[in-house]
C-alpha cells in the first residue's frame, strides 16, 4: 500500500525515518533533519523541507552526498551492487542493456568527468516525465555537462539528486502527476510540427502562419474541443480561442493564455505551457460538470516572437486594439506580405478590428509561463510569483573613430571604436548590477570591414536595458547614455544612437499577485517573488485590465529559446494545482 502523509506525520521519529529510507543514496541524515518540520501539509512541503536541509548543509556534506552515488553504467552496475532504487532507475533508462560501443563511451565519459570534477556524474535518468531518458540523450547530456564550471556542475548534480529523490518519493506515496503528465504530453505532441529546414534537423521552429503554425492551431483547437470548451474558433489573426461558459449568461470571463509560435530552433515550453495549464483546468471542470460564476477564455496567441515579420505581440495586441494596419504590407524573407500570408491561411484582415476586447466583460488576465531564467532552478523552487514584467529600452548605435595600422599606431594615439564600446559594456554590466533586478546587454557588436591588422575605425552595437519599473529603467538608461558620452569625448570619438524600442514596465496587479501567492502557499511551498526580465503577452493585456503571472521552474539552468528548454511533469502539475486554486478563490469571491 502507498504511504500517506497522515502515516508519516503520526509515526515516531524512527518509524518515520524508516518510511523515507532510500530517497537519498546512503544519506538518511537528510530525511532525518527534514522530519523536524512535521506535520507536512503536502507532499511538496516534504520535498522542499529536504531541499532546505541540503541547502543549509556544509559544502563538504554536499560533496559527500554526490560521491555516495554510483556512476552511470559503472562498476557498481556491472557488479550488481547498486541499491534497489538505482538499479530500477538505470534499468528504466536502458543502461543495463548498453551496446559495447555505448558502454565504452559511457566509461570514457565517467573517467573524464571524475578526473575533472572529483565526483561521479549525476543525472535523474528517469527524466522530466519519469519514464526514463533515451540512452543517447543521457550520453549527450553527459558530454555537454563535462564542460561546465566545477561550481556550477556541483550545484547541477545536487539539483539532479533532488529530482531523483522526488521521483522516489512519488513512488513511495503512489503519487502520479496525472494532469502534469497530460500537459507535458500535449507540449511534446505539439512539438512534432516544425517549419521546413528545421524539421529535417530535428529542430523546433514555428513561425507565423506557416504550414507548421497552422497545423499547431488545428491541433490546439481539437484538444480544446476534447477538453469540453463550449466555443472554439481561430480568429482573424490566427489566435485559437476557447471559451468555457459561466453558470449565468451575463457572467464575466477570466482571460488567460500564451503564445504557440516559437523562435528559430527554440524550446517546447515557452508560451505553450501557458496554454495547456488552463486547458487542463477547464477539462477537469467539464469532467466534473462544474460551472463557475465566471467563464474562462483561453487564448493561444498566434504570434509573440516577431520571427517572420517585425510585428511582435501581434496576437495579444489585436485583443487590445493595437494591430497596426501597416504591418499587413510587411514582407518576410521570401517577399510574402503579411496580408498575403493571412489570406492564404483563410484569415480575413478586415475582421481584425472586431477582435478588440471590452475590459468590462473580463475579471482580468493571468498567464502561466516557464521562467526562462536560472533563478527558480538555482533555488530548487518549482513556482515563482511575478511582481512585474520589466520595462525595456533598446538602442542601435555606431561608434566612429579612426581606422589605422595596428602595428604602427602607438597605443596612446589610437582612436579605437571597438575598445570604446568594450569600456561601455563593462560600465553597463557594473551599473545594472547596482540595482539587483536591472539588466543591461550589448548583444550585437560588429566592426564593419574589420581586419586583423587594423585598429577599428567603426563599431556598430546594440544596447538593451531593462528594469522592473519605468523609473528604475530610466535611471539606468540615463546613466549608461551619460557614460557613453563621456567615453566618446575622452577618447576623441563620435557616436550616434537611434532609439529602436521602448516598452513600459507592467507591474502585477497587487490583488491578482496575491491570488497567485495564496495558491502557492496552499500547496505547501514558500512564496518566492521575482520580476520577469522577458516580455510576455501579459504586457499587452496589462494596458486594459489587471494582470499577474506565475513562473514555472525550468531545467538546465532555466535556459529558454533553446532546445534544452525543459521542465518536469511534477512542476507542471503544481502549476495546474495553483491555477485551480486561483479559480476557486475567484469563484468564492464572485458568489
Amino acid at each position: 500500500m502507498p504511504l500517506t502523509l497522515e502515516q508519516l506525520n503520526q509515526a515516531d521519529p524512527a518509524q518515520a525515518l524508516a518510511l523515507l529510507d532510500g530517497l537519498y543514496e546512503h544519506s538518511p541524515w537528510i530525511a532525518a533533519a527534514a522530519l523536524n518540520e512535521r506535520p507536512f501539509r503536502s507532499l511538496d512541503h516534504l520535498k522542499h523541507a529536504m531541499v532546505k536541509v541540503l541547502a543549509d548543509a556544509s559544502p563538504q556534506s554536499r560533496i559527500d552526498l554526490i560521491r555516495a552515488h554510483p556512476e552511470l553504467a559503472g562498476k557498481a552496475m556491472v557488479a550488481r551492487s547498486l541499491t534497489a532504487e538505482s538499479t530500477n532507475e538505470q534499468n528504466r533508462a536502458g543502461l543495463t542493456q548498453c551496446s559495447l560501443e555505448e558502454f565504452a563511451r559511457i566509461q570514457q565519459l565517467n573517467a573524464d568527468y571524475n578526473a575533472r570534477f572529483g565526483f561521479p556524474f549525476i543525472l535523474a535518468v528517469r527524466g522530466p516525465r519519469g519514464l526514463g531518458l533515451a540512452k543517447q540523450e543521457i550520453i549527450d547530456t553527459f558530454a555537454r555537462r563535462l564542460h561546465n564550471h566545477p561550481d556550477f556542475e556541483c550545484a547541477e548534480a545536487i539539483r539532479n539528486i533532488h529530482r531523483i529523490a522526488e521521483i522516489r518519493l512519488n513512488d513511495k506515496f503512489g503519487h502520479v502527476p496525472t494532469l502534469g503528465n497530460d500537459v507535458w504530453d500535449w507540449q511534446e505532441s505539439l512539438a512534432r510540427h516544425s517549419d521546413p529546414g528545421f524539421a529535417e534537423l530535428g529542430q523546433l521552429t514555428v513561425t507565423y502562419l506557416t504550414d507548421a503554425h497552422r497545423a499547431c492551431a488545428q491541433r490546439i483547437s481539437g484538444w480544446m474541443r476534447d477538453c469540453g470548451f463550449d466555443e472554439v474558433a481561430i480568429d482573424a489573426v490566427g489566435n485559437v480561442v476557447g471559451r468555457y461558459h459561466p453558470n449565468a449568461a451575463d457572467g464575466r470571463y477570466l482571460l488567460t493564455g500564451s503564445h504557440y509560435d516559437t523562435v528559430r530552433n527554440g524550446g517546447k515550453y515557452d508560451g505553450r505551457l501557458g496554454i495547456f495549464v488552463p486547458m487542463a483546468c477547464v477539462r477537469e471542470l467539464h469532467r466534473a460538470g462544474r460551472r463557475l460564476p465566471f467563464g474562462i477564455e483561453v487564448v493561444a496567441f498566434a504570434e509573440e516572437e516577431g520571427q517572420r515579420y517585425k510585428a511582435t505581440f501581434l496576437g495579444s495586441g489585436a485583443l487590445i486594439g493595437d494591430f497596426k494596419p501597416e504591418w499587413l504590407d510587411q514582407e518576410d524573407a521570401d517577399g510574402i506580405t503579411m496580408r498575403a500570408a493571412m489570406q492564404h491561411a483563410g484569415l480575413c484582415p478586415d475582421d481584425i478590428p472586431a477582435l478588440q476586447r471590452d475590459p468590462a466583460h473580463y475579471l482580468g488576465f493571468v498567464e502561466v509561463h516557464i521562467e526562462q531564467g536560472p533563478v527558480l532552478n538555482e533555488l530548487d523552487l518549482p513556482l515563482g510569483v511575478v511582481t512585474s514584467i520589466n520595462g525595456s529600452v533598446r538602442y542601435l548605435c555606431e561608434m566612429t573613430g579612426m581606422a589605422s595600422h595596428a602595428g604602427t599606431t602607438p597605443m596612446n594615439r589610437r582612436r579605437d571604436a571597438a575598445t570604446a564600446v568594450a569600456e561601455l559594456a563593462l560600465f553597463a554590466e557594473q551599473r545594472a548590477a547596482r540595482d539587483g533586478d536591472s539588466v543591461a546587454t550589448i548583444g550585437q557588436w560588429q566592426v564593419p570591414n574589420g581586419s586583423i591588422n587594423v585598429v577599428p575605425g567603426r563599431c556598430q552595437f546594440s544596447l538593451d536595458m531593462r528594469a522592473p519599473t519605468d523609473a528604475q529603467r530610466d535611471a539606468l538608461v540615463a546613466d549608461i547614455l551619460a557614460e557613453l558620452q563621456a567615453i566618446t569625448a575622452r577618447r576623441g570619438l563620435r557616436c550616434s544612437t537611434e532609439l529602436a524600442m521602448t516598452a513600459a514596465a507592467a507591474p502585477s496587479d497587487p490583488a491578482w499577485q496575491q491570488r497567485w501567492e495564496r495558491a502557492v502557499e496552499a500547496l505547501g511551498l514558500p512564496v518566492y517573488r521575482l520580476p520577469s526580465g522577458a516580455g510576455h503577452d501579459a504586457m499587452k493585456l496589462h494596458e486594459i485590465m489587471p494582470q499577474a503571472m506565475l513562473f514555472v521552474r525550468g531545467l538546465n539552468a532555466g535556459i529558454s529559446h533553446n532546445p534544452l528548454e525543459s521542465s518536469t511533469a511534477d512542476d507542471m502539475q503544481l502549476a495546474v494545482d495553483a491555477f485551480t486554486h486561483v479559480l476557486n478563490q475567484l469563484s468564492d469571491a464572485e458568489q
